[in-house]
């Protein structure tokens, strides 16, 4: 994925929801901090954008994502139009540390605007360690060859995502005891 796909993303998530702003929460995010050029092949592989509609609860959130999944999903006209799909998530869906939404990165420029041109839409893209927090909480393969590859281009500071692993307290027993595990290995 290249960051004009996420703009374009975060753009049409905004207007299926008619909200200003969403939170990308999925390896996409990535795209806020570095442009594709600047990333190893395997943090762009991904063909989702996993967008975390803002809402005052979570009821509100996870209906938000599915109006989302629904119209730009997965199977979708919009993911057989543009090669890639948008998918709304809830706050349930990640593992994130504490203070994530401090630290996230405001994606909003001429491609997040409609058709008067002024970047009307907001995306936040989570702090690359943030995300990393969450793949290694998931810690299926591709979130591993994710982070890896992050690590291996030094685009990461394990020790970072370390004390933000250690700082997170999640829902699924045993992921951030694996997650610190993995990462020890590339210490």
């Amino acid at each position: 994925m290249r960051r004009d796909q996420l703009e374009h993303a975060i753009r049409t998530a905004c207007q299926i929801i008619e909200r200003p702003e969403v939170i990308v929460v999925g390896s996409q995010s990535i795209l806020g901090t570095f442009s594709e050029e600047e990333l190893p092949a395997d943090a762009t592989m991904s063909v989702e954008v996993d967008i975390l509609p803002i809402a005052d609860d979570n009821k509100e959130t996870a209906r938000l994502a599915n109006v989302i999944a629904g119209v730009a999903g997965e199977f979708s006209p919009f993911e057989e139009l543009h090669g890639y799909s948008i998918d709304g998530v809830d706050l349930e869906t990640s593992v994130l540390p504490p203070g994530w939404r401090d630290r996230l990165v405001k994606v909003q420029n001429v491609n997040t605007a409609a058709l008067s041109g002024d970047p009307q839409f907001t995306g936040w893209c989570l702090n690359v360690e943030d995300l990393c927090v969450a793949k290694l909480c998931a810690l299926r393969e591709k979130d591993q060859n994710f982070v890896a590859a992050l690590l291996n281009a030094g685009l990461v500071d394990p020790k970072i995502i370390a004390s933000r692993l250690a700082a997170v307290s999640p829902p699924r027993p045993g992921a951030v005891e694996r997650a610190l595990d993995w990462l020890g290995t590339w210490a």
